[in-house]
């Protein structure tokens, strides 16, 4: 986090939990330490709260605006698999039917069991495949909501920014890209595995009752056995393991992504070896927790296929007497076998899906946790602790302002009072790491944790411009306009906006407003600074926050801007180093590192300290 640069020298306050650390060990081991530490307790999760947490992510949907949709689409859905289901004991029951007549050696028997089984595939296949056409229908419109609905609250109340003090919920890419996807689909997958086993275990127990009921209560007994064994000998292992599995993946996925993002930084520094280095250590961990699942998996494959073939001959033993003595047709016994198998499936759905089971469960509690951060349910601070008033006013002041880090184990300032007039400017000077940029995130209203009261105007009329800006993929046009693309704004207005803050060539060198670039690596961080004043002086906010954003400026533009916005409306509030911008501003406020502050008036104060 950006902070951390704020976060140094400061003895007030300084309480570091070292509880966690592995003597000699590196960030990256630490972490994975601290994992390790953590499995036991997420496996409990997983054993007693598993379906409150499925409960809490897959309700909404049915109950909300897509409910009728929804609830139509899944009837549907229930509908074709009683037609399934219907269809699997009719021809279970044909098939031992020819399987008899050729026993018996009996033609007509034979061939019209046949046309009967070819007159119901006719009418069969198109169930079967609209089934899935309407399950994927009904699962792709399930992640389209899930997906808005949380990135509605991703993006409400800052979720987005807040995520980066929480070292619990990693990787949240992958939450809403991946884990979306797989929840919707396997939560569907699960539920229509489960109905159609019920389903199953209805119509055929009920066929294989009439042919042998001790096949019934050696079926209750051998299905019970199985599933206890499935769950208590290898259910907590794999949970853990599939549930360390998806966030180290996603570490060591996320950390190829830093290196695209950084590249020219790396490569200045010339630190492969050590970008290597910790992608190796990422995807070793990946490596390792893998080899610990495919071998607590060869376990799980062991008792379900020995638990699996000896069915194939149970069926067989327990009514070979009665075929053997002619109490029985040959058909019958096909027929039982077929029903044996399918409530043996309907009866064994856990052990036979476990594998995928416990990777649902560790979507879900993946899923469960980064929903509960950004409906605000389990984030931001405790309710015991301080926060920072914000409170709406024409004017911007600070009233007996303490502020600490959001973890709230420095206190960076002190007791902080001041007033802003409008068209009068304050420059925050200080070392690096005296918390400059921590006030103007107070500001902002980003970091609460302290005391007292900041008074501000509305955030819409306040604009912070931090050291280096945002440019999104887009166009230009698009650049100039951001954050409110709303609105009316000619080419020549915003050409003279180019032109304003010395780009006046620009948009003919990349082909006009409208083409789409990456701008952050096509401008230099200097030329990405003069586009973040363009949008200033575009929207001229009545305050305008400016994080040292013209540190890769040289003098004459950075005056040139400055002197733009002073003639403007716009009161300047900046954090820098150079006393070139001093004379734009009215206070200047000075940080000395160690909570303590002074005020003095521009004129009086020098560069020199």
């Amino acid at each position: 986090m950006p902070a951390d640069s704020e976060t140094q020298h400061c003895p007030l306050v300084y309480l570091i939990d070292h509880s966690w650390r592995t003597p000699g060990a590196n960030p990256l081991q630490r972490s994975i330490h601290r994992s390790g530490n953590e499995s036991s307790h997420v496996m409990i999760r997983f054993d007693y709260h598993l379906w409150r947490r499925f409960r809490a992510i897959a309700f909404p949907y049915w109950f909300r605006e897509e409910k009728k949709s929804a609830r139509g689409l899944l009837v549907l859905l229930i509908v074709l698999l009683l037609g399934q289901t219907g269809f699997a004991v009719l021809f279970n029951q044909l098939t031992g039917e020819f399987t008899s007549a050729l026993a018996a050696k009996d033609a007509d028997r034979f061939w019209t069991s046949i046309v009967e089984c070819l007159a119901i595939l006719v009418v069969a296949v198109p169930i079967y495949a609209f089934y899935y056409y309407v399950r994927d229908k009904l699962g792709l419109f399930w992640r389209r909501w899930l997906t808005r609905d949380f990135l509605g609250s991703y993006f409400s109340n800052r979720s987005y920014y807040e995520l980066n003090a929480n070292s619990e919920i990693d990787n949240p890419d992958q939450r809403v890209a991946e884990d979306i996807k797989t929840f919707t689909e396997q939560s569907l997958y699960f539920l229509l595995i489960l109905a159609g086993a019920l389903l199953e275990l209805i119509a055929f127990t009920g066929v294989l009752w009439s042919i042998s009921k001790i096949m019934v209560a050696f079926l209750l007994i051998y299905a019970i056995v199985g599933t206890l064994v499935t769950v208590l000998v290898f259910g907590k292992v794999l949970l853990g393991l599939n549930f360390y599995q998806l966030k180290r993946e996603a570490d060591f996925r996320f950390s190829l992504v830093r290196i695209r993002e950084n590249a020219e930084a790396i490569a200045f520094y010339r630190g492969e070896i050590q970008e290597s280095r910790q992608i190796g250590q990422y995807f070793n961990e990946a490596f390792n927790n893998f080899s610990k699942l495919i071998r607590a998996q060869l376990n799980l494959n062991l008792f379900q296929y020995s638990y699996s073939f000896i069915t194939i001959i149970l069926p067989s033993a327990i009514i070979a007497e009665r075929v053997l003595s002619g109490e029985l047709e040959v058909g019958r016994a096909i027929q039982a076998a077929g029903a044996f198998a399918a409530i043996l499936a309907a009866l064994t759905v856990i052990v036979d899906h476990f594998e995928n089971f416990s990777k649902f469960a560790a979507g879900i509690d993946r899923l469960y946790t980064f929903s509960r951060f950004i409906t605000a349910k389990n984030g931001g601070l405790p309710k015991s602790a301080e926060t920072i008033d914000l409170v709406p006013d024409s004017r911007l002041a600070i009233e007996k302002l303490t502020l600490r880090t959001p973890n709230q184990k420095r206190v960076l300032l002190c007791d902080l009072s001041l007033k802003i007039e409008p068209g009068e400017g304050l420059l925050i000077v200080g070392a690096s790491g005296s918390g400059k940029s921590s006030l103007l995130r107070a500001i902002a209203g980003l970091w609460r944790s302290g005391s007292g009261r900041i008074l501000r105007p509305e955030i819409e009329e306040m604009l912070f411009l931090p050291q280096r800006p945002y440019m999104l993929i887009g166009s230009l046009r698009s650049q100039l306009l951001y954050p409110q693309q709303e609105g009316e704004v000619t080419d020549e207005e915003l050409l003279k906006l180019l032109d304003s803050v010395n780009l006046p060539d620009i948009a003919e060198q990349f082909g006009g407003l409208d083409v789409e670039l990456d701008w952050a690596k096509v401008l230099s961080v200097g030329e990405q600074q003069r586009v973040a004043f363009a949008r200033v002086l575009r929207l001229a906010p009545r305050f305008a926050i400016l994080d040292e954003a013209t540190s890769a400026m040289d003098i004459t533009n950075e005056n040139s801007l400055y002197k733009q916005l002073a003639a403007s409306s716009t009161t300047l509030i900046s954090t820098g180093h150079r006393p070139s911008i001093k004379k734009f501003h009215s206070q200047v406020l000075e940080l000395t590192g160690d909570g303590k502050w002074q005020l003095h008036a521009a004129g009086d104060y020098k560069f020199n300290r």
